[in-house]
């Protein structure tokens, strides 16, 4: 596979963020990141060469890492690789910048921290505008158990997301694109890499955070733009049955923003006129 079109690395370095090329090695094949996915990472959208979002992906940067215990190199190290590889970025290409902090070596080393650049995919954004197909499949875990199980790393953002990419495969596998998570009770918890959010009864409603998933930056904002236009908003235990009876469904992500579910576990829905809605909040 070659190198992503346009990409660009940025490594932190002696105190300084250097830019290198997208094909220049980075880490030693040791770091802890790569042999035992133990490290943190937050997804960025770049729009209109700006990072608009960038301070709550920074809060819940730093929240992953007091989970997983990594040491954090601070929020300014971490804005200037951002801005580093955003830098001159074309104003009318909306890309995605990854920004990875992992152990590195472990035993009292200094962490690895780099971030990655490139366009968001086209794929990406045809789901933004067309919308998705989803199906519901368990994560195997009961809804309250990650709360009491530090070990388990709920709420963390971490770079382990092999089940996460199984998940996306199966849906795949099935014809859908996208997936939603749920416990063994059959509660609602997440997408592999979004927020699940549906409106109902004149609200917007989303699981909470106690089951140990991901607390959703996108989905923060747009409740918070939602109540203050007066759309009242609520944290349920939901259901694949309450998703069926809504009226929208959404999978949100920083990066591709509010998708349309347009067909759960098969069926068509549909969304109410709703999704612009929510698009002209987000986009506020």
């Amino acid at each position: 596979m070659g190198v992503v079109t346009n990409a660009r690395v940025v490594v932190w370095r002696d105190g300084a963020a250097t830019v290198v090329a997208p094909d220049e090695p980075v880490v030693t094949g040791f770091d802890l990141g790569l042999g035992r996915g133990d490290g943190v990472f937050e997804s960025v959208l770049v729009t209109g060469g700006a990072t608009p979002h960038l301070d709550a992906h920074l809060h819940r940067l730093r929240r992953s890492t007091a989970i997983m215990a990594l040491t954090h190199p601070g929020d300014d190290a971490v804005r200037a690789v951002v801005a580093a590889g955003v830098a001159d970025w074309p104003a009318d290409v909306e890309g995605a910048c990854r920004v990875l902090l992992t152990r590195g070596l472990g035993d009292g080393t200094a962490p690895t921290l780099l971030a990655l650049l490139a366009p968001v995919p086209g794929e990406t954004l045809r789901q933004r505008e067309e919308g998705i197909a989803v199906v519901s499949l368990s994560l195997g875990v009961p809804a309250d158990v990650r709360a009491g199980a530090p070990w388990l790393l709920g709420g963390a953002k971490t770079l382990s997301y092999a089940v996460n990419m199984a998940a996306l495969r199966q849906a795949h596998a099935v014809g859908a694109d996208d997936v939603v998570l749920t416990s063994v009770e059959g509660r609602l918890l997440e997408g592999p890499t979004s927020t699940v959010v549906w409106a109902a009864g004149g609200r917007l409603h989303t699981p909470p955070v106690e089951t140990g998933i991901l607390a959703g930056t996108t989905q923060a904002r747009l409740f918070d733009r939602a109540e203050a236009a007066g759309w009242p908003t609520a944290v349920t235990p939901g259901s694949v049955e309450d998703l069926q009876a809504a009226d929208a469904v959404w999978l949100l992500s920083g990066i591709r923003g509010a998708a349309t579910v347009t067909r759960l576990d098969g069926v068509s829905r549909g969304d109410a006129g709703l999704s612009r809605q929510v698009r002209e909040l987000l986009a506020r």
